[in-house]
């Protein structure tokens, strides 16, 4: 059997991801506004000369912040829709990813706060990370109509609800509310949002 050799992250990479995951603390905490690049390099344990060797200014920073972090999720979402047996297994996929919203709590911030404020990084989010999560969820989709398995209803319809269910569970429930849910509850919830999306709200007739 071939051996597959996997190189170890370059230092320099370590660093560029040590300053990426500090300023996404920072900027989950302070603001993208009230923290500086002398905090941030602070943080990540390198110099801010070392920081400006890797972006061009803090803006820079913030887009790669909130890219990078969707990418990273993106991957996961396609990765499991391939992985699927079956169209009912959407259910427990669902819950797998509603139960780790918060390990991407500071990211879920970061982009729903400050995408307010700065357009450039809302563009990029729609444009290189939303559109991109909404094609392979469409083609999910499309693929179970095709197959008589969903209803024909507007597939990219149907994917825009399916995102938006992460999306906004993740804002609201790990981002706004001071109490952190237990697992215990955010499974009830992930379990809940499976079955509206399944089956809808109302009452099927007989």
């Amino acid at each position: 059997m071939k051996t597959i050799s996997v190189s170890p992250p370059t230092r320099e990479s370590t660093t560029h991801q040590k300053i990426l995951s500090a300023a996404k603390r920072l900027f989950a905490r302070k603001g993208y506004d009230s923290t500086t690049t002398r905090e941030i390099a602070q943080s990540a344990g390198v110099a801010e000369g070392t920081l400006f060797r890797h972006f061009d200014n803090k803006k820079a920073v913030l887009i790669e912040v909130a890219t990078a972090g969707w990418i990273d999720i993106l991957t996961e979402l396609l990765t499991e829709l391939c992985e699927m047996g079956s169209y009912k297994a959407v259910a427990q996929m669902m819950r797998r990813r509603m139960l780790h919203l918060r390990d991407n709590h500071d990211l879920f911030r970061v982009c729903f706060l400050e995408a307010q404020f700065h357009p450039e990084l809302r563009e990029k989010i729609q444009t290189d990370v939303i559109a991109k999560m909404t094609d392979v969820a469409e083609a999910f989709v499309q693929t179970g109509i095709d197959r008589g398995v969903y209803r024909p209803l507007d597939p990219r319809l149907i994917a825009h609800v399916f995102l938006g269910l992460f999306m906004v569970a993740g804002f609201s429930h790990d981002t706004l509310q001071a109490d952190e849910m237990s697992p215990e509850a955010m499974k009830d919830m992930a379990e809940g949002l499976a079955d509206i999306f399944l089956n809808g709200v109302l009452v099927r007739e007989t």
